[in-house]
């Protein structure tokens, strides 16, 4: 089955960006300090490579 390389990039800026959103939290930080919001962003950033990467294997 060939998924469509756009659903693969937001499947993987959702994951990456809720995985780096909730990191500070296990150290102790506030899910929605500043620290929690630069790492969904560094996330969501690395989901797009993931998904782009992902995509041009299928």
């Amino acid at each position: 089955m060939q998924m469509n390389p756009k659903t693969l990039i937001w499947i993987g800026v959702f994951v990456g960006g809720t995985i780096g959103g909730y990191i500070p939290a296990l150290w102790g930080g506030s899910i929605f300090g500043f620290s929690s919001i630069i790492l969904s962003a560094i996330g969501g950033l690395a989901g797009i490579w993931a998904g782009w990467k992902l995509s041009q294997m299928i």
